[in-house]
C-alpha cells in the first residue's frame, strides 16, 4: 500500500507561482510512474502532468504546459509540480497519484487527499 500527501497549495495572486510536493509513505515511489490531477468546482478531474519511473518522459495537459513542470526526487520519495505564471482558472483543488503506465496509458493506483490551489485576480 502507498499512502501519498500533497502539501504546498495555498492562496496565490494572478501570475504568481506555488510549488507542490507529493511525498509517500509505506513504499518507495522509485519504481512507480507518478501524474497530478486537479478538480475545480463542478468540473471533472483533469490530467495536470505526468513523470515516468525514471523521470526522463514527462507529459503536460494542454492548459498548463509551458508553466507547470513535474519533477522527482528518488531520494526523498517525493514528487514535486512547479507551477509558474498562474491563473485563475488554475483554482483547484490537485491530486497526486501513483499508478502504472505502458506507452501512453496511465492508470492511477493510488491517490493523495488532495491539496487546494486559490488563485486570486
Amino acid at each position: 500500500q502507498v499512502q501519498l500527501v500533497e502539501s504546498g497549495g495555498g492562496l496565490v495572486q494572478v501570475g504568481g507561482s506555488l510549488r507542490l510536493s507529493c511525498a509517500a509513505s509505506g513504499r518507495t515511489l522509485s519504481r512507480y510512474p507518478m501524474a497530478w490531477f486537479r478538480q475545480a468546482p463542478g468540473k471533472e478531474r483533469e490530467f495536470v502532468a505526468y513523470i515516468n519511473w525514471n523521470g526522463n518522459s514527462t507529459k503536460y495537459g494542454e492548459s498548463v504546459k509551458g508553466r507547470f513542470t513535474i519533477s522527482r526526487a528518488h531520494a526523498k520519495n517525493t514528487v514535486y509540480l512547479q507551477m509558474n505564471s498562474l491563473k485563475t482558472e488554475d483554482t483547484a483543488v490537485y491530486y497526486c497519484s501513483a499508478g502504472a503506465s505502458s506507452g501512453t496509458y496511465y492508470r492511477p493506483d493510488y491517490w493523495g487527499q488532495g491539496t487546494q490551489v486559490t488563485v486570486s485576480s
